[in-house]
């Protein structure tokens, strides 16, 4: 199973070493892992530093470097230029494709993301039966930003009345940002290893936003991360410890129900970044592969250590 470091203490060197990336702190060993087993290195510490050579060999393997702010939001990422075999043909189809593709692409990944918004309230005991109105009522390119309407039931029906989603806030809001990370860096890692480009994006399209793709594709699993932070948040647990991180870190292992049997949420990225580069060369929105939500029983059971 692909791993997620987080290196959170300071003053900590990292190199690669006959295929390990290895940790060292006033040059004594503090651990090491097998480079093939990397999916991201996310660094939130400070006075951290690397060796070229280990970001060339993480970036060889396909795995990303992510420099968090205070507020375990991604600042910077490093990433591979080279993904996939064909992804010059790649990537000319998706600069090709036309608006009313993007369209309906987007159009179908704000219903999925209502539809796990939904699941996730339910797991929780809240009925939910609005969200699969909504659902039907997003059309092409959701020009009625049902995907707002849906967010502004989700967010005091999961988190109480008081809440809201700050990016730069901490306590919850840093749970909710360093969970998104993750599946950022998973999003990110999967779209380069299907031959597309991150910062062209079926929705986002701001201009400084290098991985646009990835915070349109991450819409879905959003939800994952919303269950466990609201667990957490049941617990009495709202900041980022080394707990709550080893939580996070493990959804990418979660398994989720899909047309090609059960695979994890890792290999979910993979399926949806690769069946949407065939949307852009075949022009057809239905070939979207999108992640469906786990059983209620699954979803509630998330943010729970394991035994």
């Amino acid at each position: 199973m692909e791993r997620i470091v987080d290196i959170a203490t300071d003053n900590q060197h990292l190199s690669a070493h006959r295929g390990f990336l290895v940790v060292t702190r006033d040059r004594e060993e503090a651990g090491r892992v097998p480079l093939d087993d990397v999916a991201a290195v996310i660094v939130h510490a400070h006075g951290v530093t690397w060796s070229t050579n280990l970001v060339v060999a993480l970036a060889e393997r396909g795995a990303l470097m992510v420099l968090c702010g205070p507020n375990h939001a991604p600042t910077a990422v490093c990433m591979p230029l080279d993904g996939h075999h064909g992804q010059n043909a790649r990537m000319r189809a998706q600069w090709d494709a036309g608006k009313p593709l993007a369209k309906q692409l987007w159009r179908d990944v704000v219903v999925a993301k209502i539809r796990w918004q939904g699941a996730v309230l339910e797991s929780r005991g809240t009925p939910a039966d609005a969200f699969d109105m909504l659902a039907r009522r997003v059309r092409s390119g959701d020009p009625d930003n049902v995907e707002a309407q849906a967010a502004r039931r989700y967010w005091p029906l999961l988190m109480g009345e008081d809440f809201r989603r700050d990016r730069a806030a901490g306590g919850i809001n840093g749970l909710l940002n360093y969970g998104y990370t993750i599946l950022r860096s998973l999003l990110a890692r999967s779209i380069v290893a299907a031959g597309l480009h991150p910062s062209i994006g079926i929705h986002h399209a701001n201009r400084g936003n290098a991985f646009a793709l990835a915070d349109d594709l991450i819409e879905p699993f959003r939800p994952l991360v919303d269950a466990i932070a609201a667990q957490l948040k049941s617990r009495g647990c709202l900041e980022v410890t080394p707990e709550t991180k080893r939580l996070f870190a493990g959804l990418i292992a979660i398994d989720l129900p899909g047309e090609a049997g059960v695979t994890t949420v890792s290999g979910a990225a993979v399926r949806l970044a690769q069946s949407l580069s065939r949307c852009f060369e075949t022009g057809k929105s239905s070939d979207l592969a999108l992640p469906r939500p786990p059983s209620s029983l699954e979803l509630s059971s998330l943010g729970h250590p394991s035994p």
